[in-house]
């Protein structure tokens, strides 16, 4: 699917990141797709992103639009022509616009499910909450923190913001193949954020996640970032 590059502002993007025991992601990942691995661990995680004067790029801001979204992520790499590539494979989208739930998977990369969100932000304080059409539910509670935790897999937040900032294409199935969207940020800065509480249905399904298989690792934040997004084409 082909769309013309769409512009905007990320208002807030949260990033809530797990480590999982890679023979348990292979069995959810399909082809072309193989686990991107950092010190022995496959990663995964939480998007919860608010996006604001999202329009084709070109139009005046004015003219935008604004939704608060949500995505599990699975971080990926794969082979083609040859050269290693690597991004992220998106199993399943949320979002609070009807318009992003009727047309995503149509006019755009990636199926999105209507959710409704409670969201609460104040003194660098984040609660953010949605149930879904189909009853997938998150709820965090975060405060920005003033130090990276070094008991993260990472160690260091330099590490975790380039481990992240390589996964800027997506991509999200659609019956026999998956759609491709690449993001690009033009002032890329994260910060990291003390977790009070997580939940996901989705990563709590022991069907797909048994017990001891996942565990949480850290999450970061970051604001007020310029972006476009354009396809990345079909696998």
């Amino acid at each position: 699917m082909k769309i013309p590059v769409v512009r905007g502002i990320i208002d807030r993007r949260i990033l809530v990141n797990y480590t999982v025991d890679p023979e348990v992601v292979k069995k959810l990942l399909p082809a072309p797709f193989r686990p991107k691995l950092y010190n022995g661990k496959a990663i995964v995680g939480i998007c919860l992103i608010r996006l604001k004067q999202i329009r084709p790029k070109g139009l005046p801001a004015w003219l935008g639009i604004g939704s608060e979204n949500g995505a599990h992520r699975i971080a990926v790499e794969w082979t083609e022509n040859d050269e290693l590539k690597e991004g992220v494979f998106v199993p399943r989208r949320d979002t609070s616009s009807c318009f992003n739930a009727a047309f995503g998977g149509r006019l755009f990369p990636g199926r999105h499910h209507q959710a409704k969100y409670h969201v609460t932000e104040a003194d660098d304080h984040y609660q953010i909450a949605f149930k879904s059409d189909d009853d997938t539910t998150i709820s965090i509670e975060a405060t920005l923190a003033e130090t990276y935790d070094t008991n993260s897999i990472f160690k260091t937040l330099s590490n975790a913001s380039g481990f992240f900032e390589g996964g800027a294409v997506g991509f999200s199935p659609k019956g026999s193949y998956f759609e491709g969207l690449e993001l690009k940020t033009f002032n890329w800065h994260v910060q990291p954020l003390s977790i009070k509480s997580v939940q996901s249905s989705f990563f709590e399904d022991e069907r797909n996640f048994p017990i001891g298989s996942i565990q949480f690792d850290n999450a970061l934040l970051m604001t007020n970032m310029e972006h476009e997004w354009h396809s990345a084409g079909n696998k």
